[in-house]
């Protein structure tokens, strides 16, 4: 096999499962727009049929898409500079993954410990589609020979698999024609906590709101929820190694230091010695500046569906443009008559 030159290349996507989150803002999002600066191509993408593994209200879904669209848009992606589109409407995802379905390995997708976390004890009765999920995955980044795709670490092991269906396809067929993605794991912000629990990643299916801050809350509800988050009675400690143990403290300096674009040393630089009522509102006042221009614009866009819809359709053309000569690629690769 000769060296293959990839072009440098972002892909990443995120299921419209409804209810944005700071959780997903710092640890996407606004990843997303910083690597729009950068010397890439980015290619961005609400995996809608990602989100079907389980059961979705077609309705809720449709709305869930053009809102997580419009969260795309409201944080600062381009859709002149980046492709944004919804998985749906680009066939050649789903062409690829039944390829990848027959060079995946039954033992790799067994080892998955988010299709074990989410099955359950019920593995029997959930959906091919659910354990089949990183066959998917790695068809999302592959079919744009994606070279780099930011991910938490929670998503790490599903890459892990991408790049070992990427070597097994080219040593079974012994080309260089899909490349190794390198996942980029960066930033304080790549993984929220829960504000009523440090051990607890942010997330939407928590029963209690004030554990996350909605994308689409007012200055009125950020205050709130910052001033009602978890902490510990000791205060702010002026170094790193006076946050050991103390899960709920390591999350909001983690948040300050994200939304701040600054490093979790220089924040305690900044603030250590202090009380956490007093960081609080330091950190309510930098939320609330941050959040609400993108809560705004977030539910302007979502009332333009005809606008938001016209962006899907011509980010899915410019994604098939990519995606399309590498399919056929592959087919001839591994001996289709086309």
């Amino acid at each position: 096999m000769t060296d293959t030159a990839f072009k440098p290349r972002v892909f990443s996507g995120i299921q419209p499962s409804g209810g944005l989150t700071l959780g997903n803002y710092l640890g996407a999002m606004k990843r997303f727009v910083s690597m729009q600066a950068e010397p890439f191509e980015t290619i961005y993408c609400m995996v809608d049929l990602h989100a079907i593994t389980v059961w979705q209200n077609p309705t809720e879904l449709r709305d869930n898409t053009r809102e997580l669209c419009a969260g795309f848009i409201a944080s600062g992606i381009d859709p002149e500079v980046s492709t944004l589109f919804n998985q749906s409407q680009v066939p050649e995802h789903t062409q690829l993954a039944w390829i990848f379905n027959t060079v995946a390995r039954m033992g790799w997708l067994s080892r998955m410990t988010q299709f074990k976390d989410k099955a359950g004890k019920n593995k029997e009765a959930v959906s091919v589609g659910l354990f089949a999920y990183p066959a998917l995955m790695a068809a999302d980044i592959l079919i744009y020979h994606a070279t780099h795709v930011p991910v938490g670490e929670d998503q790490k092991q599903h890459l892990e698999l991408t790049r070992d269906i990427a070597t097994k396809f080219n040593h079974d067929y012994k080309v260089n024609f899909f490349p190794i993605t390198e996942p980029v794991i960066e930033g304080a912000g790549t993984r929220v906590m829960s504000l009523r629990d440090g051990l607890k990643k942010m997330s939407k299916s928590d029963p209690s709101d004030m554990s996350r801050i909605n994308l689409t809350d007012s200055p009125e509800q950020i205050n709130l929820k910052i001033q009602k988050a978890r902490t510990d009675s000791a205060g702010l400690p002026s170094e790193l190694s006076g946050l050991e143990g103390r899960p709920e403290a390591i999350n909001l300096v983690n948040i300050y230091a994200s939304l701040s674009d600054i490093s979790v040393e220089r924040v305690l630089n900044e603030v250590g010695g202090t009380s956490f009522s007093e960081f609080k509102k330091t950190l309510s006042e930098l939320a609330v500046s941050k959040l609400s221009p993108i809560s705004k614009e977030m539910s302007r866009l979502t009332k333009e569906t005809t606008e938001i819809d016209r962006i899907l359709g011509r980010g899915a053309e410019r994604a098939r443009a990519i995606a399309s000569p590498i399919l056929k690629k592959t087919y001839e690769i591994i001996g289709m008559i086309q």
